[in-house]
């Protein structure tokens, strides 16, 4: 069986070394120079391997766009058989406390080298610097995994659907805002355009990142597109709050977990004064404080996105893809795996796990085929 796999990212090494290791002779073509570049830069440099999470629903509840497509999938081939898989070939992972799963060596070159390593030692040609019209035309199974698409509406006749970004941050021109830049508050419930996120969230020199945020940027990606990235967004910074009744300044006594510096600029957001006292707080005041701290808002005009982790939402529309084989259901002998896929994740390890899994489960399948590509 020859295979050939158009994409040298994580999606297209894993299936590469499955189906090579069942046999098959397989070429795996990149069209940069450099393979596995998006692995090289995720999770900080340490790659975020997958998540610590082994029931395979309750990790697909963790697809925007996917969910449902990915249950059986995820049955076959989810975390628990990527840790086993990499702990096989030597690498170990560890978990964090939020779930997200790393290398113990927190170097994503580890993870590389793991990929490069096994591609090489089954047999897997590996080619360089070669676009999609380079790619010979005798393979009898072919594989995209592209990545991301841009803007286009077909591929080999696939419906394409538009491709939008996901897991963005937001741009906040509020000055108070901005001041804060390096905070971190552990919980907050954020809302924008009819969705609501919880989780840590961080606020930087631009406005506002982390979990709570790029969660609402997954779930609302192409609401939040269709807004042009302009819109109201509501913070709920401290979910029980309960005033004091002492003679202190409130810009003293900030509340838990707040920081003294984020709870002192949300007193005075609410038009307090720093001297105000809480004995000498009036009505007014207590509705006017309670209000900024359960329901912030602030004016989004525009995002960024996540670090270097470019993530989209969009690809090939999923109704057309086998997911017991990861075949087109209109041309036989073409198979998808990874985000060229219409599946996006949110962050903590799980756009990983879709190319993992889907990389895996179409390996296999190509490697067990029979019959010519007929694309």
């Amino acid at each position: 069986m020859r295979i050939a796999i158009v994409g040298g990212g994580a999606a297209g090494f894993m299936a590469a070394i499955t189906a090579a290791e069942a046999g098959a002779d397989v070429t795996l073509y990149e069209k940069s120079r450099e393979f596995l570049s998006k692995v090289k830069i995720s999770g900080g440099g340490r790659c975020n391997v997958t998540h610590a999470c082994f029931d395979a629903r309750e990790f697909a509840t963790r697809y925007p766009r996917g969910e449902r497509e990915l249950i059986g999938p995820l049955q076959r081939f989810g975390a628990r058989e990527t840790v086993e898989w990499f702990e096989s070939r030597g690498v170990k992972l560890k978990t964090e406390a939020d779930g997200r799963m790393f290398p113990v060596t927190d170097s994503s070159q580890t993870i590389i080298d793991c990929l490069v390593g096994a591609a090489k030692a089954a047999g897997v040609k590996l080619v360089t610097g070669q676009t999609v019209n380079d790619f010979p035309s005798d393979c009898d199974r072919l594989l995209l995994a592209t990545g991301g698409y841009r803007p286009t509406t077909s591929v080999f006749g696939h419906t394409i659907e538009p491709p939008v970004p996901s897991l963005f941050t937001f741009h906040i021109a509020t000055p108070w805002l901005r001041e804060l830049a390096g905070i971190t508050v552990p919980e907050v419930e954020v809302s924008a355009a009819g969705l609501r996120e919880r989780g840590p969230m961080l606020i930087t020199h631009t406005g506002l990142s982390g979990p709570a945020i790029l969660r609402l940027s997954a779930w609302g990606a192409r609401e939040l597109h269709a807004l042009d990235y302009r819109f109201p967004l509501a913070v709920n910074w401290l979910a029980n709050y309960r005033p004091e009744q002492s003679a202190r300044l409130l810009v003293n006594t900030p509340m838990s977990p707040l920081p003294a510096r984020l709870w002192e600029q949300l007193v005075l957001a609410a038009g307090i004064s720093r001297e105000t006292r809480w004995s000498r707080l009036t009505r007014e005041q207590n509705h006017q404080l309670q209000w900024q701290l359960t329901q912030t808002e602030f004016a989004v005009s525009g995002k960024s996105m996540n670090k270097e982790e470019f993530v989209t939402c969009g690809g090939v529309r999923l109704s057309e893809v086998s997911f017991k084989t990861m075949e087109s259901k209109l041309r036989p002998g073409l198979h998808f795996a990874g985000e060229v896929l219409d599946i996006d994740g949110i962050t903590g390890g799980f756009n990983f796990q879709a190319a993992w899994t889907t990389g895996w489960i179409a390996g296999r399948a190509m490697a067990c085929a029979r019959g010519s590509a007929s694309i």
